[in-house]
């Protein structure tokens, strides 16, 4: 029900984004931010009560990708986001989503280690303040929110290409890495 309501989020970010404006862009940031802290409540609640399904596991991480996606782009056109920097976040996200599938049709779990839940945590506080954009009080969200952007954008390549270098065999399989799996 979680993941749901962060994938409707999406629209709704959207749809605000499509208003510049001061209070659009606070509305778009406290629906961003519920949205993105229901990812972490979610995977809490889950782990707390065991309670982990196929689709779960398919549309939680669909919906951290939708939602991100979704925000990195429509703020390009608004100038808050450089598009080569999105492009890198969204490429990565795509490529690593193709990767699990390969692996997955071969057997292999590639599960999300500590660097990727980093990486989504840093996306999610670094596109907050990115969409709230405007200062409130001395806080200079866009600045902050583009220093975290910078630090999401060097995880994400990072542990991108881990996930590339763990599926070809350059490193040895990690913790994270079950080749036995089924």
């Amino acid at each position: 029900m979680l993941t749901g309501l962060r994938i409707a989020a999406v629209p709704v970010v959207v749809g605000l984004l499509l208003f510049p404006g001061r209070m659009a862009s606070f509305l778009a940031g406290v629906c961003f931010l519920l949205a993105g802290a229901t990812d972490f409540l979610d995977g809490f609640l889950a782990r707390r009560y065991r309670s982990v399904s196929r689709v779960g596991k398919f549309l939680d991480p669909l919906a951290d990708k939708l939602l991100v996606s979704a925000a990195l782009i429509m703020l390009i056109p608004l100038g808050r986001v450089p598009a080569w920097m999105a492009f890198l976040i969204v490429g990565r996200e795509l490529a690593v989503t193709g990767l699990r599938a390969l692996a997955a049709a071969e057997g292999i779990i590639l599960a999300p280690d500590r660097w990727g839940k980093t990486k989504t945590l840093l996306q999610m506080a670094a596109l907050t303040g990115l969409i709230l954009h405007y200062p409130y009080g001395n806080f200079n969200f866009h600045q902050w929110g583009m220093v975290l952007l910078w630090l999401a954008l060097i995880i994400t390549l990072a542990s991108g290409a881990w996930y590339f270098q763990a599926f070809f065999g350059q490193q040895p399989a990690g913790p994270d890495l079950d080749k036995n799996a089924s």
